[in-house]
């Protein structure tokens, strides 16, 4: 009743005035591009007509990020209006969806409470419950139009283009024609000069140019049905990508996307620029929702962390001085890293929680890519150059970059004392988002969904000394190791278990430095009551030559049940198997439940473990 009453309203004014209350709203969406491959964005990118007239008649937001460089993390971000890792929601893919906080909805919620249609063509990719769609859209399918509004009613109409997902490069060969000219690309200087890069990146920008046409269909479409005045059309791409090192990684190529607002006639003053004008201020994903509720005059919920970039109340000198954005990476598929960046103006500040764990660590979809696998197979081969080299090799735990100088994040300045006093502030304000969130990812996965998967929020207020604790121990890795000897060996020595564990991950960041732990890491790895400690012990004795981690591993993995506990335990054995050539037997695995099912994580990583998926 409370919903046809709100429709009731505002078809009600529409009649006495003639015309909508408030604007429509349209989100055209594409799949795994950054900034970097269009025209409008970078010289070398894909001329894309259609964008570029939506730019001369609205804003390009020259700084808008994603959160997180992968599509269910940065859509539960861009849902919810939160930062992924304070909900739960920050793995790709769930391994167990979580619910949305107590007192919030998914914002469509918001607008169709206020007399909205809301319409989704198609992809959702949330981490929530899906019990927490109930009453988020009119439609959502394949099939939705804003067609199916009642006449006059507002709409919000989202629009998703698949041409520029990852998978359109899953291609096995390098024969069909592209109208881009593979010779004329310009490669990134991290990636080998091959045949193969150089048609990638060729048939990649055709995919651009057909996303072009696609939305360009879309448009005309508005235009027929004589909506162009009174409708915001943002496009935007989900996250950043999907050449390797784009997709899944935090660098500036797997955060910084595209974003074009068109600006309606008739509503022009809800916007702080002219039409036609480049917006140099940050925004971010997670104020994607806010700007949303703004624009069509809806009450922002104080639950959520985004805020407007437009709509009323939002001046172009404050918008013009937003310089920060945040990003974060844990697992992807079944892959696991954890990493922080945190943007300042032209300075990004990035936080290897793992730098041991290289980036190239294998993951089944990754490298279906013959990019990616001849990447991998060129380093092997040591054919590769330093630069090119990097992305199989272990990382700085921090890293500082400059990019007005250095867009490609090539040139790591943490250890120039120059910009000491930049570093200092940037891991700052770092070390203080992570902890006031809290970030829950300094639990482990498998412990979250024990504990904490049924209301993650209230559980991140319960762990929250303990989370700014185990922060604490890991940023020890920041410091020289003869200063941290004591705050360490109280880690190791400490009665909860994940200061142990985040003590031990400091020891193999520490690598061949920390040996004198060694003593220690041994009894842990023997007779620690905490199965996920008694591996990440042994990972250290791996990655260090300290001892043979290999029995205490497949012990560990004996005595688990948990697919997502096995996953993270796997993951260690991945890194010791491709990065020092340890070697496991895992055929006495092989019939286990969690290494049957391929829609588990682990299945995953024992199909590559047991040679089936393995392509390198």
């Amino acid at each position: 009743m409370k919903r046809v009453l709100a429709v009731a309203a505002v078809m009600a004014v529409i009649s006495v005035f003639g015309k909508a209350e408030r604007p429509n709203m349209v989100w055209l969406v594409s799949e795994d591009n950054s900034a970097d491959w269009l025209r409008l964005y970078n010289p070398n990118g894909a001329p894309m007509p259609n964008v570029e007239k939506l730019a001369r008649h609205g804003l390009v937001f020259n700084q808008a990020f994603s959160c997180a460089p992968v599509c269910s993390v940065a859509r539960s971000t861009i849902i919810s209006g939160c930062y992924a890792p304070r909900l739960g929601v920050q793995y790709h893919r769930n391994e167990k969806p979580v619910p949305m906080p107590e007192n919030l909805k998914m914002f469509p919620w918001y607008l169709r409470q206020a007399g909205y249609y809301t319409s989704n063509n198609a992809k959702e990719d949330y981490n929530f419950l899906p019990s927490e769609k109930k009453g988020v859209w009119d439609e959502s399918s394949g099939k939705a139009s804003y067609r199916k509004r009642a006449a006059g009613q507002p709409f919000f109409h989202v629009q998703n283009y698949y041409i520029t997902h990852e998978g359109q490069l899953h291609f096995k060969d390098l024969t069909q024609k592209t109208e881009t000219d593979p010779a004329q690309v310009k490669l990134y200087p991290y990636h080998p000069d091959t045949e193969t890069f150089r048609y990638t990146y060729a048939r990649y920008l055709d995919n651009h140019r057909k996303l072009d046409e696609q939305m360009g269909g879309f448009i005309q479409m508005l235009e027929d049905d004589g909506l162009l005045d009174d409708t915001f059309i943002f496009y935007y791409g989900d996250h950043g990508g999907v050449l390797p090192r784009g997709k899944g990684y935090v660098y500036n190529n797997g955060l910084h996307v595209p974003m074009v607002v068109y600006v309606p006639k008739n509503w022009t003053h809800l916007v702080p620029a002219a039409r036609g004008s480049r917006i140099g201020g940050f925004v971010q994903f997670v104020d994607l929702s806010a700007t949303v509720l703004n624009l069509a005059g809806v009450k922002i919920p104080e639950e959520i962390d985004g805020r407007p970039f437009l709509g009323e109340g939002v001046t172009l000198a404050e918008l013009n001085a937003r310089d920060t954005a945040f990003g974060y990476a844990d697992r992807f598929d079944e892959k696991y890293d954890l990493v922080r960046t945190v943007r300042k103006g032209d300075f990004k500040y990035m936080r290897n929680y793992q730098p041991f764990n290289f980036d190239g660590l294998y993951n089944f979809y990754r490298y279906k890519m013959l990019a990616y696998k001849e990447w991998r197979e060129l380093y092997l081969a040591g054919e590769l150059n330093p630069l090119q080299s990097r992305f199989f090799e272990p990382r700085p735990a921090e890293c500082l970059y400059d990019l007005s100088k250095d867009p490609d994040e090539l040139y790591n300045l943490a250890g120039d004392p120059k910009y000491h006093s930049k570093l200092a502030e940037l891991r700052s304000l770092l070390q203080g988002q992570v902890k006031s969130m809290p970030d829950l990812s300094f639990i482990p996965e498998s412990q979250f969904l024990k504990e904490g998967s049924g209301n993650p929020v209230q559980y991140g207020q319960e762990h929250l000394q303990e989370i700014a604790e185990l922060v604490d121990i890991a940023d020890l890795s920041l410091r020289p190791f003869p200063e941290i000897r004591e705050s360490l060996r109280a880690a190791l020595e400490s009665s909860n278990p994940w200061k142990r564990y985040w003590g031990l991950v400091v020891c193999s960041s520490f690598g061949t430095q920390a040996l004198e732990c060694t003593e220690k890491a041994v009894a842990l790895a023997a007779s620690d009551p905490e199965g996920l400690v008694r591996v990440r012990a042994a990972e250290f004795l791996g990655l260090t030559g300290g001892g043979d981690p290999v029995p205490v591993i497949m012990q560990a993995l004996r005595e688990t049940e948990d697919p997502v506990e096995v996953n993270l335990m796997l993951n260690t054995v991945v890194l010791l198997q491709d990065a020092k050539g340890v070697e496991f037997k895992l055929a006495e695995f092989a019939d286990a439940s969690w290494a049957q099912d391929e829609k588990l994580q682990s299945g995953r990583r024992m199909e590559y473990l047991l040679g089936s998926g393995k392509s390198f």
